[in-house]
């Protein structure tokens, strides 16, 4: 394995795709989370990534790798969706502990980007970008189909080939 192109859609239900010589590996994130109590006064939990997992799946392409080059999505900031912004900081912020402690060095990309790239002209909006990523992800990636499914987008491993074609070489 030469070369490893990871793509991460950052957010609790975001997904991590990983594109190798040999292969593709597709993570939905919610598979590495746990729920937690919250940590204001009201009563309500918070779902959080686990630095353990996340880890441990991102350290297996450390070894045997000549490059590793990591693209994550930039995360969202809306000040009228601020709970939904304090997740996606909080998951980018354990995202970046475990790039930098792994020794990954990385950037990002902005959903715009990828998608205007990879996704068909002239789809716009939140649902059928979605349904394009799906569609897509289903056709590149076969061998993922449940997951996909499953997630309602490939955006994980449609950032992960925006990587590959990007540092093509």
């Amino acid at each position: 394995m030469a070369k490893v192109y990871i793509g991460i859609d950052n957010g609790v239900s975001g997904s991590i795709g990983v594109l190798t010589e040999t292969g593709s590996i597709f993570l939905r994130v919610p598979e590495i989370t746990r729920s937690e109590q919250d940590y204001t006064k009201t009563k309500r939990n918070i779902t959080r990534v686990s630095p353990g997992q996340l880890r441990q799946f991102l350290n297996q392409f450390r070894s045997g790798a000549d490059k590793v080059h990591v693209m994550m999505e930039r995360p969202m900031t809306n000040a009228n969706r601020y709970r939904a912004t304090i997740s996606a900081h909080r998951c980018l912020e354990c995202f970046l502990i475990i790039l930098e402690s792994l020794g990954f060095s990385f950037e990002y990309i902005d959903s715009r980007q990828w998608q205007k790239d990879l996704l068909p002209n002239g789809t716009k909006g939140a649902p059928a970008l979605k349904e394009a990523s799906k569609d897509i992800g289903l056709r590149l990636f076969p061998e993922h189909r449940d997951k996909i499914l499953k997630q309602g987008d490939a955006d994980g491993l449609m950032i992960a080939e925006a990587c590959r074609r990007f540092y093509k070489e």
